[in-house]
């Protein structure tokens, strides 16, 4: 009989959720700065911290064994929800809301996808050591 350490990890690249939705909030980010009122400090902080979640998003995506990449998704994140307040831009109603929400977001898909990550490099580990 099988035990579960001798299986192969049944979470195949470019099918997890959580990382798809993490593309999308980075891309909705990046692309909100069309349609939101943006100042300098805004754009940067959209623009950048999008591009670097979506760089997380295909990271996980392609290595759904990464526990590393879902950390980056909450640790961006948490920068978004702060950007508005630590870049002076919590007056422009539409790019504060969207930093947040999507900063919100990002923690959740992240923290809903380490589960799967934390198995699916458990068992790489472990299927390694054999």
């Amino acid at each position: 009989m099988a035990t579960m350490a001798n299986e192969p990890s049944k979470i195949k690249p470019w099918t997890r959720w959580q990382d798809w939705a993490a593309l999308v909030l980075g891309v909705y980010v990046i692309l909100a700065t069309m349609w939101t009122r943006t100042s300098g400090g805004a754009i940067s902080a959209m623009v950048v911290l999008g591009a670097l979640l979506v760089l997380a998003a295909v990271w996980s995506l392609a290595m759904p064994g990464s526990m590393t990449s879902e950390y980056a998704h909450m640790l961006l994140g948490v920068l978004l929800f702060l950007a508005p307040w630590v870049l002076g831009y919590t007056a422009l109603t539409g790019a504060a809301w969207t930093s947040w929400v999507v900063g919100v977001l990002a923690v959740v898909v992240g923290a809903a996808a380490l589960p799967e990550a934390n198995v699916a490099h458990g068992r790489g580990m472990a299927a390694g050591q054999h």
